[in-house]
């Protein structure tokens, strides 16, 4: 899996009911043709990444063919979390 290009917003909560920070992130990846998540239209990731303090956790995801815009009933490998989680605490750390 490569991460082509992203865009990461900070998700603001007026009410002070979450601990920390989230972040949200849109992932446009890749992936080879032999993975099962392949589509030819290619395929975007909506994360959600919490902060609190010094400890970084995907909170969430969801995995979007962009030809089709729908969501896909695919989880993603630990080791494809792992990456996505490191790719995005990287984007937190150098935007503060």
């Amino acid at each position: 899996m490569d991460i082509l290009a992203y865009t990461m917003d900070e998700i603001l909560d007026p009410t002070n009911i979450i601990e920390g920070q989230r972040f949200e992130f849109l992932l446009d990846i890749e992936v080879d043709e032999e993975d099962e998540l392949f589509v030819e239209g290619g395929l975007e990731i909506r994360a959600i990444v919490g902060k609190k303090e010094d400890d970084y956790k995907l909170a969430n995801y969801f995995i979007i063919d962009k030809g089709t815009e729908k969501m896909l009933e695919f989880g993603l490998e630990e080791d494809e979390e792992e990456l996505i989680l490191s790719f995005c605490k990287e984007r937190i750390i150098a935007g503060e």
